[in-house]
């Protein structure tokens, strides 16, 4: 009967977040031969660098807290399976504190082709959605159907055909003098068989694909207080079984949808600002939506 009893304890004790720990990531004074136990770095305790890192290291319930260096942490994160899952009243977070998450890179200078007068194209590794930016923001894009529509781009535009992204340079300069950047990574924060996590205070943009992506399987998520901006395809993207809130959350500049949603998901949208500048705001191919988000003026906010 006592080993019964020990046997319950036990279980208990493991089934509660008891033992949930904080691990620290900064990207310009941690190291990922830390331990991340430590905001602060000293001798070979302290922060990790990388998000990789830290989600590796993580464990049901925990929390990954992220230095806001001003510094971008340019990579792609999976929450996955129970390790980043949480409890009911004790969720895995992500905690961003503003921090950006960047999806996008610098082109190449040797990538620029000259097309003719002042006219230049170069050709991204990955083109089933893609954004230019300029000086870190989108830069304005003209929709072409046929070679002659090119001609027709404006200084400063650029369309995509047959995968060469085309950029009309203003005159007498170069496209290296510009700060031209592409989406080159695919999609920032990927959810795939989790339950019970919050994802806060995040700037995630320049990706190929989403900002965020609830791929499936997802219960019980929380996106609070993020800024997915300027990726190519979505800013937020629920899909599958996946139930997901976006709650106090600004959604813009997104190259074809801002919130897009499939198969049987289920997306509450709540104090949220949802533009619809640059794509619709929801784009559903199944799934449910329910919103209760702001209505704000586009000046009101900036990429």
């Amino acid at each position: 009967m006592w080993f019964r009893t020990f046997i319950v304890i036990i279980y208990c004790l493991l089934a509660t977040p008891g033992w949930a720990r904080d691990i620290y990531v900064n990207n310009v004074t941690g190291d990922d031969r830390y331990d991340g136990n430590a905001p602060v770095a000293a001798n070979l305790y302290g922060p990790y660098r990388t998000l990789t890192r830290a989600l590796k290291a993580s464990a049901k319930g925990d929390r990954v807290i992220v230095a806001n260096t001003g510094e971008a942490y340019r990579e792609c994160i999976t929450l996955q399976g129970a390790r980043q899952s949480g409890y009911p009243d004790a969720p895995f977070e992500l905690i961003g504190n503003g921090a950006v998450l960047e999806g996008s890179e610098q082109v190449p200078a040797d990538d620029w082709v000259f097309v003719g007068g002042n006219l230049f194209r170069f050709q991204p590794p990955k083109m089933s959605f893609q954004v230019l930016y300029l000086d870190g923001k989108p830069a304005p894009r003209r929709q072409v159907a046929v070679p002659a529509d090119i001609d027709d781009l404006q200084p400063l535009e650029w369309c995509l055909h047959e995968r060469w992204v085309y950029f009309r340079t203003e005159p007498n300069r170069l496209p290296q003098s510009y700060a031209l950047s592409f989406a080159a990574r695919q999609v920032g924060i990927t959810l795939y068989e989790v339950q019970h996590v919050v994802v806060r205070d995040l700037v995630v943009q320049g990706f190929q694909l989403d900002g965020v992506n609830a791929h499936d399987g997802v219960r019980d998520a929380v996106l609070v207080g993020l800024n997915c901006r300027g990726n190519a395809r979505s800013g937020i993207s629920v899909g599958g079984a996946s139930r997901v809130r976006v709650d106090s959350c600004l959604v813009g500049n997104n190259g074809v949808a801002q919130i897009r949603t499939e198969g049987y998901s289920r997306t509450q949208i709540v104090s949220s600002d949802v533009l619809d500048n640059t794509a619709p705001r929801i784009v559903r191919d199944g799934g449910q939506v329910r919103s209760e988000e702001h209505t704000s003026e586009l000046q009101s906010h900036s990429f």
